[in-house]
């Protein structure tokens, strides 16, 4: 009985969704010849994975590097963008004055298209592999920044009152104090900022080129082979889903 109920409440729902999404998918697919349908795309799929990790040339490699070429780059560029970030929204939440300095800035700085940054990262770097972590840097910082400093406003300040009568240092207030009341907060940035980053840089690589996801993307394209293209386009939407989904079981592994 207990089986019969979890099938119905968590298993049903998404597998009905799948199956409709697969139907409205062929039926598109019969009025669209270029569009190919599930059963052919599949094919495709299981033909492409057979050998996800070939290499013919810098330029033809299997999707399988590509996949890594680009986590390496997401993993670089969130790295840095946690190493600035998070630092930068305890600064910016702790002092006032920092604060207001800082404001005018991310405010103007926050709504730029990802993209828009990618030429200043060609000019700077003259390489399309870092242009990219670049893009992935400025744009996944913001997050980490506000959601890190909305936490640590949130403090309430009976607790900092009594950090000062006890005297302590900025370093045990910042360890005893904002880091585990901030935590949920920052996690949450955190979340946001793989995202993005991972949304932006299929985008990035499809104009920088080389290795990489978004460039097997476009050189599919340049091909006329539609069938990949739609296998790529799972192939984001699932890594993307399973980078949130290790953050939020991190997330609940925490005690706050």
């Amino acid at each position: 009985m207990k089986t019969k109920k979890y099938f119905v409440a968590s298993l049903l729902p998404p597998i009905l969704g799948l199956a409709l999404f697969i139907l409205l998918w062929a039926l598109l697919a019969q009025t669209s010849p270029n569009l190919p349908d599930p059963i052919k795309t599949w094919h495709s799929a299981v033909e492409l994975f057979s050998d996800p990790f070939y290499v013919k040339s810098p330029n033809d490699q299997g999707i399988g590097w590509n996949i890594l070429a680009s986590l390496q780059r997401v993993g670089i560029g969130f790295g840095m963008a946690a190493l600035v970030g998070i630092p930068l929204g305890f600064m910016i939440g702790r002092f006032d004055f920092l604060d207001r300095m800082t404001s005018p800035i991310v405010s103007m700085l926050k709504p730029v298209s990802p993209l828009a940054w990618l030429p200043i990262g060609l000019l700077v770097f003259k390489a399309a592999s870092p242009a990219a972590i670049w893009v992935i840097f400025i744009s996944s910082i913001w997050p980490m920044v506000i959601n890190t400093a909305v936490g640590v406003r949130q403090l309430p300040q009976d607790y900092l009152n009594v950090a000062r009568v006890l005297n302590l240092s900025e370093w045990k207030v910042f360890t005893k104090i904002l880091f585990p009341a901030t935590l949920p907060y920052m996690l949450t940035g955190i979340r946001l900022s793989i995202g993005t980053a991972w949304l932006v840089i299929v985008a990035a690589e499809m104009l920088t080129g080389g290795v990489g996801i978004g460039f097997w993307v476009w050189d599919e394209w340049n091909n006329l082979n539609v069938e990949h293209i739609i296998i790529a386009i799972f192939v984001v939407g699932i890594v993307g889903l399973l980078l949130e989904n290790m953050l939020v079981m991190l997330a609940n592994r925490v005690k706050y």
